[in-house]
């Protein structure tokens, strides 16, 4: 199990458990976190569970892929330090992760 702690825009922050295999997308649905909607279920095609990856995690993660780029482009107030929750998989690297959802979730 790894720990991810999600900040929402107005600072509070929930830290969940998730088991390895999961996405951090999952994580956020399967405990209610606000903000992440995950409309498409983790396909990668609406952007309604973009964060914000804090830039301490950052080298953690694996780079974007072309797909999960396109997609970003439909997110609002996108930064460098953007990702979609569903592309991140929890593995053990990951337990600690803090990521922030955005003010204007899609």
């Amino acid at each position: 199990m790894a720990k991810i702690t999600f900040i929402d825009p107005k600072g509070e922050r929930r830290t969940v458990e998730a088991p390895e295999g999961w996405s951090v997308m999952e994580a956020a649905v399967k405990n209610a976190i606000p903000g992440i909607d995950a409309d498409c279920g983790g396909a990668c095609a609406c952007a309604t569970c973009h964060v914000y990856v804090d830039p301490a995690w950052a080298a953690k993660l694996p780079p974007k892929e072309e797909m999960e780029e396109t997609i970003l482009d439909f997110a609002q107030d996108v930064t460098k330090a953007s990702r979609l929750s569903c592309q991140l998989k929890v593995t053990a690297v990951l337990d600690g992760l803090v990521v922030t959802t955005p003010k204007n979730q899609h």
